[in-house]
């Protein structure tokens, strides 16, 4: 369906603007309309001669938010590409907003394109900091206050950055000359979806073929982790977090986390709600719905580890739920794991840990050991 649409859509523009310019005529005559993207909901990748067009799509209208073309530096430019925004692939020198995007080029070993990352102060990854400190990457500010200078001086060719509807897009691609690029991955609410966008990374860097294998290994793992829990006889309930300021914020039933449980054979609580955000909800209706929940998924970013007695000694009303008197929690120290970092594009990891806690028997014959989230175990 998402080929058809698609296609018909590159049909109506080639009706409407042939002969109002022909410079789009002879672009849309040398794409191919195969979506190369199977999952994501918000790119679109297509081959165009040696390179690739690429469109992301604006979540919150039905507007874009960009169209790049990325074209190896080796060949020339075609002349109708002249007036349109050109990614010379492979990139030299990249700013990462997103620990998800640098994580990719340093799987692929390719972490030497990357010049500045945003908010360094929040990784633990030994590489990372190592290159940090030896200025060969740059910690370049926070979204909202960027360091302008620093990223002046790096000359990057793309930056990667985040869209949110709330934060405008800033003007620093202006002043570097550097082509913004809207990585909207978190946005995708389908597992694979999200993973999917590491073959961005591919196209960048001119590493597709790896990138490609790399994400149908994804698929493979995780669709037969899926298969095996479609019909199991008793699905679990489950629900999510913890207050903040007094608000509970869940996620939505047709959340990213909620499509996991589900894919885990599991029943998330909230299922029925079709937001794919984040719910504010008080905790007394969590308590009232979710009170006999038989898991309880909870995300630490503390440096002190849960445990059942802290989370009594926090809030007592924590005591009353079935999964903390059954020591049924699962938790994810969020630093320690590098959740951020890599779970995005280990969805399959992220899958068989709930797997393992929901339906243990479906691994028995593997000593299998949860990576992100673990039983929350008791006090001795």
């Amino acid at each position: 369906m998402k080929k058809l649409v698609l296609f018909c859509l590159s049909i109506i523009y080639v009706l409407f603007s042939c002969t109002d310019n022909p410079q789009n005529a002879k672009i849309n005559s040398s794409l191919n309309n195969d979506n190369l993207m199977e999952y994501t909901s918000y790119i679109d990748v297509t081959n165009y001669k040696s390179g690739y067009y690429v469109n992301v799509s604006c979540p919150w209208n039905d507007k874009s938010l960009g169209e790049f073309y990325l074209y190896p530096d080796t060949l020339e430019l075609p002349n109708e590409l002249e007036n349109e925004i050109v990614i010379r692939t492979p990139v030299k020198s990249v700013i990462a907003y997103s620990s998800t995007q640098w994580s990719v080029f340093l799987e692929l070993d390719e972490i030497e394109r990357v010049k500045g990352i945003l908010e360094s102060n929040y990784t633990d990854n030994v590489v990372i900091k190592r290159l940090l400190a030896e200025k060969k990457i740059e910690d370049v500010g926070i979204e909202t206050s960027l360091k302008t200078e620093i990223a002046i001086n790096l000359h990057p060719d793309v930056i990667l950055y985040t869209p949110y509807s709330t934060v405008p897009k800033t003007e620093i691609g202006d002043l570097t000359g550097a082509v913004m690029f809207p990585f909207a991955d978190y946005l995708e609410n389908h597992p694979l979806g999200r993973a999917e966008w590491l073959k961005l990374i591919g196209y960048l860097t001119c590493r597709e073929k790896d990138t490609d294998k790399w994400f149908n290994d994804i698929v493979t793992r995780y669709e037969s982790l899926k298969n095996i829990c479609q019909n199991v006889e008793k699905r679990p309930t489950v629900f999510s977090d913890l207050p903040f300021e007094g608000q509970w914020y869940l996620p939505g039933g047709a959340s990213y986390i909620a499509q996991i449980f589900h894919d885990a054979g599991a029943d998330y609580i909230w299922k029925d709600n079709n937001s794919t955000a984040s719910l504010p909800v008080d905790a007394e209706t969590v308590l009232s719905k979710a009170r006999d929940a038989d898991f309880w998924r909870i995300m630490n970013s503390t440096n002190t580890k849960y445990s059942y007695e802290r989370l009594a000694v926090e809030n007592e009303l924590y005591t009353y739920f079935k999964a903390y008197k059954n020591r049924n929690i699962l938790v994810c120290d969020i630093r320690e794991s590098g959740y951020f970092e890599k779970s995005e594009y280990e969805p399959d990891i992220l899958l068989k840990d709930f797997v393992y806690a929901f339906h243990p028997e479906m691994l028995e014959n593997e000593d299998y050991i949860p990576k992100y989230f673990y039983r929350l175990k008791n006090e001795k």
